[in-house]
């Protein structure tokens, strides 16, 4: 209410955009940099101990691959999470900001420390050539593996109050949002998965470091193999990690939330194929047992094909983790506290009564009438629909309209001003109408209106900040003035 709306109409106002910018970033991160440099700083420890130069060699070839895609992508997508909900979620961005300044500050911190210890470490590798150099090195990793994984406990403490404040919202202390009900279980969740799918990245880039160069070469496979005996270990024992974290993490979720998991992982669509979707699940995991388990043995050696089936498995997890989490916090931005339209939980008894239009600041209007309805339909749309809807195009509200009514059947604006008024009952991930009847009707208006001439809604960038004059204050009366 208190920011212009930018807006993309055929990508659901711009959700999307932070979805899949944050989804890469997530992908990048937990495999490569918190799971992968305690990982192959062990290897070059192990390498150095045991004058294994091979092994240290196969460390720098992959820590080459981390170095380059973590401060090329994985820097970039962190400042594009940064800028994209400052563009299409300023009230929720700038809340969290507020609640963990401290917190953010200590992660800005410790970030610039990681990329400066990343550059230090690759840079140096080549440099650290004799025993003494190359105990220092080591240390450097460890510091470097250190930093990158405060930067998650950082980072997890925001995506577990978003879900779950606790005791926040009683006390409005910033320890308590630090240590909210799902920091605990969500950090050692995310730690076992990213080492998990760090050992995994390993099989992966061992898949092309491996290759036989010479007729009757066999070191490549004997490295391989070397490779897949112990990030099986890390496999395995990772997987039991996930799983006892998972399941606290699970049970620490309110109900209400729990609630939105089949359409979290499917969608309102494919929410049938709930149970097939959870047999998939299983054999995943299933499948990533197995592969550990035979990567134990000394005697059988893993085809290079085979290594890259668990890494595709990995980021499929992975990817599907983040989406259903931020789906299932609906209809929640900030628990308990704030919707995912922007609207405060304390303020919404008095929009719903007094009127949303009335205090909101980038509107043409602040009253509904007859003559303005429908552009006062357009501004309540802005306000209360567009964080996760668009018009005509992804997740359209009038192809939600069509579903319920028929594409061919008329739609009954009265039976739409009672389902807008109470869509939030039946649908637990919708938020409640933050506004009166009169903007309910207005809004049904605006929607018929656009069920007849579609058009694409633009935001701000296009149109530009339209502020509607406050009503005049009644002019006081001389007796009053006494």
């Amino acid at each position: 209410m208190d920011f212009p709306s930018f807006y993309m109409d055929h990508l659901a106002g711009g959700r999307l955009i932070i979805g899949l910018i944050a989804s890469l970033h997530v992908l990048i991160n937990h495999p490569l940099a918190v799971g992968a440099y305690p990982l192959l700083t062990w290897m070059e420890w192990w390498a150095h101990k045991n004058n294994r130069p091979d092994i240290d060699r196969l460390a720098y070839r992959i820590t080459f691959i981390v170095f380059i895609v973590t401060t090329t992508v994985g820097a970039m997508t962190g400042v594009g999470i940064w800028l994209s909900t400052s563009l299409f979620a300023p009230f929720a961005i700038g809340s969290l900001l507020r609640v963990f300044f401290w917190g953010w500050f200590a992660e800005w911190l410790v970030f610039i420390s990681e990329v400066g210890l990343i550059c230090w470490w690759f840079l140096s590798w080549k440099k650290a050539d004799t025993a003494e150099k190359k105990k220092k090195h080591i240390k450097i990793g460890v510091a470097l593996s250190i930093m990158s994984w405060l930067t998650m406990a950082l980072i997890v403490a925001v995506l577990g109050f978003m879900m779950k404040p606790g005791e926040w919202n009683q006390t409005r202390a910033f320890i308590d949002a630090m240590t909210n009900p799902l920091y605990a279980p969500q950090l050692g969740f995310r730690t076992f998965f990213a080492l998990m799918t760090a050992a995994v990245f390993i099989w992966f880039a061992a898949f092309f470091f491996t290759k036989k160069t010479t007729v009757g070469d066999d070191q490549p496979r004997s490295l391989r193999r070397w490779i897949v005996y112990r990030m099986s270990h890390v496999v395995l024992v990772s997987l039991l990690g996930v799983f006892l974290f998972g399941t606290w993490y699970w049970n620490c979720i309110p109900e209400t939330m729990k609630a939105n998991s089949s359409v979290a992982l499917l969608t309102q669509e494919f929410m049938s194929w709930h149970g097939q979707f959870q047999s998939l699940l299983g054999w995943t995991i299933i499948a990533f047992v197995v592969i550990g388990i035979g990567g134990l043995s000394d005697t059988f050696t893993l085809p290079r094909w085979a290594l890259l089936i668990p890494s595709f498995m990995g980021i499929w997890l992975l990817g599907h983790f983040e989406r259903a989490r931020e789906f299932m916090r609906k209809p929640w931005v900030i628990g308990e506290y704030m919707y995912s339209n922007g609207i405060h939980k304390d303020e919404l008894a008095f929009l719903q009564s007094e009127g949303l239009l009335k205090h909101a600041t980038y509107v043409k209007h602040r009253e509904v009438t007859d003559a303005n309805k429908v552009e006062c339909g357009k501004d309540v749309f802005m306000l209360t629909c567009s964080r996760c809807h668009s018009t005509t195009g992804l997740n359209s509200v009038l192809d939600k309209f069509t579903a319920m009514y028929g594409a061919d059947k008329p739609w009954d604006p009265a039976g739409m001003t009672l389902f807008i008024k109470g869509m939030h009952q039946t649908r637990t991930f919708m938020p409640p109408f933050p506004g009166n009847d009169k903007e309910a009707e207005a809004l049904v208006a605006y929607l018929l209106q656009l069920r007849e001439k579609p058009e694409t809604l633009h935001g701000v960038q296009t149109e530009g900040i339209v502020i509607a004059p406050q009503p005049k204050e009644p002019a006081m009366t001389a007796s009053a003035m006494k």
